[in-house]
C-alpha cells in the first residue's frame, strides 16, 4: 500500500475536508460497510483502553475483538506512526462538552 498514490492522497484530503460530526458520520457510512464501521470503532475503543492500561483479556471481553487484533492495535498504538496516540491525545484535550458537540 502506498500513501503516496493519488488515490490515498485524495482520501486523506477528503477526510481533512470534513468539518462536523454529521459530515464525518455520513461520509464514513457511505465509504464503509456497517461491519467495517463496527470493527474500526472497536479497534479505536481498544486503543483507548490500552492507553489506560486495561488488560488484554478485559479488552477482548468488552469489545469482542480477538487477542490477535488487540495485540495488533497495541503494536500500532506504540509504533512509530503514532496515529492512534495523536487522535487520542487530541480527543482528550477537548472538554467533555466539546467532545459531545453534534453527537446524538
Amino acid at each position: 500500500m502506498s500513501w503516496k498514490s493519488k488515490e490515498s492522497k485524495r482520501l486523506i484530503q477528503a477526510i481533512l475536508a470534513l468539518k462536523t460530526d454529521d459530515e464525518a458520520r455520513r461520509f464514513l457510512r457511505d465509504l464503509l460497510t456497517e461491519k467495517e464501521i463496527e470493527e474500526f470503532s472497536k479497534r479505536f475503543q481498544a486503543a483507548e483502553m490500552l492507553t489506560k492500561q486495561v488488560p488484554y483479556l478485559a479488552i477482548e471481553k468488552e469489545t469482542g475483538l480477538s487477542s490477535t487484533t488487540v495485540a495488533r492495535v497495541a503494536k500500532w498504538l506504540n509504533g512509530t506512526e503514532g496515529g492512534y496516540r495523536a487522535v487520542i491525545n487530541k480527543l482528550h484535550q477537548h472538554t467533555p462538552a466539546q467532545s459531545r458537540r453534534g453527537l446524538s
